[in-house]
């Protein structure tokens, strides 16, 4: 089996590796000659002596780069085999008093279960005194603990390496987040003690258009492992922090100039649609409309930063009735729950955050016209009004993303009903289903990743803490072999 084995050293330093002015050769026979030149006055000699001595530099630079990134990132052979669950070894069976299933539909639970992983994905789930396990199978009995989903947040920005400019121009489609990717970061580690599993790794507010998300998992090192789906979304943020850029917009400017990009991605889309159906000239490839093409097919959607009543209205007609692009609302407060009826006719789901409770202060009845009169649970008012996919994210790191939990269990303190898990599938299967990934992640069923959390109980509850993590049935994290991270 090929493992990856990366060298930790001090920043800008790996062991074994001599760089100039280290005491290599070529920097000594360089020293001498710079020393005899500045003896003998011969300044030509002492040009030419210095020219070479730059080119050292640059070379034994290039060189120890080189050399340090080989060290780091070596992959070298280990007869260590895949463990019980993972791609390649053998399977894994997992025994627990709960396994919260949840489904889009049917039943959400199966109490005294097994779970059957082979390869990384799930086999089997039913009561273990019905469900057959395969000989040969390890069996992994977890006692009184509950299993459930990795959890999944479509609002994060701590996937990578926080030195993306999205606010060039007001929209930034061609923009890509998945060039700053840093998978199993700091903060993705973290994250998975949190339960975290999945995340969608998005661009930030500063524009109408930040750019191109992409769907990846926490807890897994390479990136095309960690990949689940680029483009993840396309960022927009209709208000809230756009007015700022350069020398300041107004709404109506910033409404127009999106619906111009709209316009033209959408018109560059069905071009390729016409030419791909026989119906017209192959276009010329784009590559800052290219994700229209995936948004047309609705192999992807728009994340949208939207929040008060007004521009969740805007959002939901311009983006989803006016353009016909797959959307969700995400944010979602300061009396954006007024608009619920008319989001739900356009089959437009909420995923609430990082604000999960509306305080009626004066600075937000001043900037956004709500006052709440109360302190108000903001899933709560959307499922009142009859929306009924709700999800929780953290925008991270606004809100650590290992605090997804708390998130939901803000909710269902202040209302947010969990008498039939809603909150367990706001943090799983809705999300994962918003995101168009329910095929992989969301929930545990046969076919899907194998991104399962052992928890101690009702996930509902705060106290609630995640013991072990699976994804793709690889062990990331065991409180049994480590103290816990969070």
């Amino acid at each position: 089996m090929v493992r990856d084995v990366r060298m930790h050293t001090s920043e800008g330093f790996t062991p074994g590796l001599r760089g100039p002015g280290s005491g290599s050769t070529a920097t000594r026979e360089l020293t001498t000659i710079v020393r005899a030149a500045r003896r003998s006055g011969r300044v030509a000699t002492t040009a030419k002596a210095l020219a070479a001595f730059a080119l050292v530099l640059a070379t034994s630079s290039d060189a120890l780069a080189q050399r340090s990134l080989d060290a780091q990132n070596r992959v070298v052979q280990s007869n260590l085999p895949p463990a019980a669950g993972e791609r390649g070894g053998p399977g894994l069976a997992i025994k627990a008093k709960k396994i919260l299933t949840v489904p889009y539909e049917g039943e959400q639970f199966v109490d005294n279960a097994v779970l059957v992983v082979k390869d990384g994905k799930i086999e089997a789930v039913g009561p273990a005194r019905t469900t057959p396990i395969p000989a040969g199978y390890q069996v992994l009995d977890v006692g009184d603990h509950w299993l459930m989903p990795g959890f999944v947040d479509l609002h994060s920005h701590v996937g990578g390496t926080f030195d993306i400019n999205d606010t060039v121009y007001l929209t930034n489609p061609g923009l890509r987040v998945q060039t700053s990717v840093v998978p199993a970061n700091e903060m993705f580690k973290v994250a998975v003690a949190g339960g975290v599993t999945s995340v969608l790794y998005i661009p930030g507010s500063g524009v109408n258009c930040g750019g191109q998300g992409i769907l990846l998992k926490t807890g897994l090192e390479h990136f095309e492992e960690a990949r689940i789906r680029m483009p993840g979304s396309l960022k927009i943020a209709q208000a809230g922090n756009p007015e700022g850029w350069t020398v300041g917009v107004g709404r109506s400017l910033m409404n127009w100039n999106t619906r111009d990009m709209l316009k033209r991605g959408k018109a560059y889309a069905l071009r390729w649609k016409a030419f791909e159906e026989g119906r017209g000239e192959k276009p010329e490839r784009d590559l800052e409309h290219d994700v229209f093409r995936d948004l047309e097919a609705h192999r992807t959607q728009i994340s949208t930063h939207t929040q008060m009543y007004q521009v969740v209205m805007t959002t939901i007609t311009m983006l989803s009735r006016e353009f016909g692009f797959s959307v969700y609302i995400d944010h979602g407060e300061m009396a954006g729950y007024k608009a619920s009826e008319l989001a739900q006719e356009n089959n437009v789901n909420a995923i609430v955050g990082p604000r999960e409770i509306e305080i009626p202060t004066r600075q937000f009845i001043q900037w956004t016209g709500s006052n709440p009169e109360a302190i108000l649970g903001i899933a709560a008012e959307y499922r009142k009004r009859g929306m009924k996919d709700v999800g929780f994210n953290t925008d991270a790191p606004v809100v650590p993303q290992e605090e997804l939990l708390v998130q939901a269990t803000t909710a269902a303190r202040y209302g947010f009903p969990t008498r039939d898990l809603d909150t367990v599938r706001g943090l799983t299967i809705i999300p994962a289903r918003t995101a168009g990934i329910s095929d992989r992640v969301g929930c545990l069923q046969p076919g899907r990743d194998a991104d399962v959390l052992v928890i101690v109980g009702d996930p509902a509850d705060p106290r609630c803490a995640v013991d072990t993590v699976f994804i793709e049935g690889k062990k990331v994290y065991d409180t049994a072999l480590e103290r816990r991270r969070w």
